[in-house]
């Protein structure tokens, strides 16, 4: 019996003793995490499928991955000749599953899933689509924690302050802050469950989930005090103290429900991030009170302190990956240079900028058909060698404790493949026209993102990820409540607002040959004001060169030709003063502009 199977086996085991015949495991953790840690990867655990997004779903007798395209060919790959079959998700995010399970049970059969990991929303469209069929929903239990016996522990790591120079609002400031909104809803109390914001409204951060410099938490606020819910072991004495001072108590992380059962009173709650588990635990005196947790838009919207500080980790991550790259052109003459050395080495460059604390996500480095799968993570072992022809994507980020970065390049190692250079092109062209955007107050990244495909689209191509996602302030590089997307998500849906951070990445993907990705961030700012009302428009923030060898000129108009000639003179303008004379030199050549 493989090792998969065995795994199977014993949590079907575990659903017979709780007479289910299903079992659904998100992704997610207790916070709806994109990011969770080890504790919580059991989708992962049972599946085999490493990506960040995605369901699996058993039942007695099958077993079934969804996950969209971002991951299609990884998950191909990681499930190829294993126990649970890898289905397509058409929607990001999309409840496909729920057809499927239909397909499987029949009525009276009992379909599973752990409460801690759903949130209210989902609950209520789980129920709606399943509502008729007499199958019954039970969330009372997780099978999965009585099945998976060598489980990791939640991490005991200490938690530790956001200095104050660096956090822009103090943590008094930004309760006052959300006891206001708390008051103009008619709530008495505020719980807090999602970790980025728990660690931005108390100023801390931590090393719980890898790549994200939060930790497990969950805060109760009230009008006068809070309660912050973490192990006290991870808290060292002086910063309880600043805590106390600050009005904030510390009590154990499992101690959550029992606080709730006492509350009286009006409760406001996220119902897209609070647990049908937490939900339960309320007291019956308890109102509640349902909308988006007041420091979601607080948290999205940078202050001119915050971005003083990201502006400068650009600076540094700029020259990390300037440092990156020039020892890649050396390394590449070797023949011996892989996938996982330039994302290792990129790292050791990074780690040498004041303030590094580590990646922001693993790097993605792709060369040539690796390029074409959207989140490809190089193996230590076993990934491929680059050759001085093809096309390399690169797409990494750091954290900082100034700020977060993510940023993508794709450089031509030399004769590229048929067609390449005009899909480089066009996909630039889409970076450019995003990038050079100004829109009226209350446009959404749904009405933005065809700006980034249209040149795509115009010669028969697209690609199928979302074009940009918000990013944090030395929290997590993937942060709402803003998107720009093709669909009409919730992110996507949100009207982007000056201090927002959002990532501007089209690209284009052939299958087995080449991955395109172009990516900077950039910050919405406000424009100018006219009779037509306000408008705002993006700074890029991210600092490297765009890779030339691969444009098509003859493809670039006017305006788009001078926009690649100020961002390569900012860049130049930026990062010399912190470069050495053969780095200004190499700078220059890269930047330097070019005409048809």
């Amino acid at each position: 019996m493989t090792d998969s199977a065995k795994k199977l086996d014993s949590l079907r085991k575990a659903m017979l003793s709780r007479q289910l015949a299903a079992l659904i495991i998100p992704s997610n953790d207790p916070h709806q995490s994109e990011y969770v840690g080890d504790h919580w990867k059991s989708r992962e655990w049972i599946s085999g499928f490493t990506g960040s997004a995605g369901v699996a779903v058993v039942t007695l007798e099958t077993a079934g991955l969804w996950t969209d395209s971002r991951y299609f060919l990884q998950a191909a790959q990681e499930l190829e000749g294993g126990e649970v079959t890898f289905y397509k998700q058409s929607v990001s995010g999309a409840p496909e599953h729920y057809d499927w399970i239909k397909t499987k049970l029949k009525s009276g059969d009992r379909l599973g899933i752990d409460g801690k990991l759903l949130s209210i929303e989902t609950m209520r469209g789980l129920e709606s689509a399943f509502a008729g069929t007499g199958i019954e929903i039970v969330t009372d239990f997780d099978p999965v924690a009585e099945a998976w016996l060598d489980r990791p522990l939640l991490p005991e790591t200490p938690i530790f302050a956001h200095e104050a120079n660096l956090a822009g609002r103090s943590c008094q400031e930004k309760l006052a802050e959300i006891r206001k909104e708390m008051q103009n809803l008619g709530a008495n109390t505020h719980l807090v469950v999602t970790l980025d914001d728990i660690a931005w409204i108390f100023n801390l951060r931590g090393r719980d989930v890898e790549y994200n410099p939060v930790f497990y938490a969950f805060a109760l606020i009230d009008l006068e005090n809070a309660i912050l819910f973490v192990e006290p072991a991870k808290v060292p004495d002086a910063l309880k103290s600043e805590l106390a001072k600050a009005g904030v108590a510390v009590q154990p992380y499992n101690g959550l429900s029992q606080a709730l059962s006492k509350l009286n009173g009006s409760v406001l709650i996220d119902p897209g991030t609070v647990s049908v588990f937490i939900e339960k635990a309320f007291g019956a005196e308890c109102k509640q009170i349902h909308a988006v947790a007041p420091s979601t838009a607080m948290k999205a919207k940078k202050d001119s302190v915050e971005l003083g500080h990201i502006r400068r980790a650009m600076e540094k991550d700029g020259v990390a990956l300037l440092r990156l790259v020039r020892w890649m052109e050396n390394a590449l003459k070797t023949g011996n240079l892989t996938e996982f050395a330039v994302g290792e080495q990129l790292a050791s460059f990074r780690a040498e900028q004041a303030g590094y604390f580590g990646e922001s996500f693993p790097a993605i480095a792709g060369y040539a058909g690796n390029g074409a799968i959207v989140h490809y993570r190089p193996a230590a072992s076993g990934s491929a060698t680059l050759q001085s022809e093809g096309v390399f994507l690169l797409d990494s980020g750091g954290q900082y404790r100034d700020g977060t970065t993510d940023i993508t390049r794709t450089f031509a190692l030399g004769a590229v493949p048929s067609g390449a250079a005009k899909a480089y092109t066009l996909v630039l062209k889409g970076h450019i026209g995003l990038a050079k955007a100004k829109f009226p107050a209350g446009t959404t990244g749904y009405q933005l993102d065809p700006l980034a495909r249209m040149h795509l689209w115009s010669a028969g191509l697209n690609y199928g990820h979302g074009t940009g996602h918000g990013v944090g302030y030395f929290l997590n590089v993937h942060e709402g409540p803003q998107g720009i997307a093709p669909v009409a998500s919730p992110r996507s849906r949100t009207a982007l607002e000056p201090g927002m951070i959002i990532s501007n990445e089209p690209g284009f993907y052939e299958p087995d040959r080449y991955g395109i990705r172009i990516e900077n961030l950039v910050l919405v700012v406000e424009a100018e004001s006219t009779r037509s009302g306000k408008f705002f428009a993006f700074e890029t923030l991210s600092l490297f060169p765009i890779e030339s060898t691969m444009i098509e000129w003859e493809l670039l108009d006017r305006l788009e030709l001078e926009w690649l000639k100020t961002y390569h003179a900012e860049v130049q303008r930026r990062l010399n003063p912190l470069l050495e004379p053969e780095e200004r030199e190499w700078l220059a050549v890269q930047c330097a502009p070019y005409l048809r």
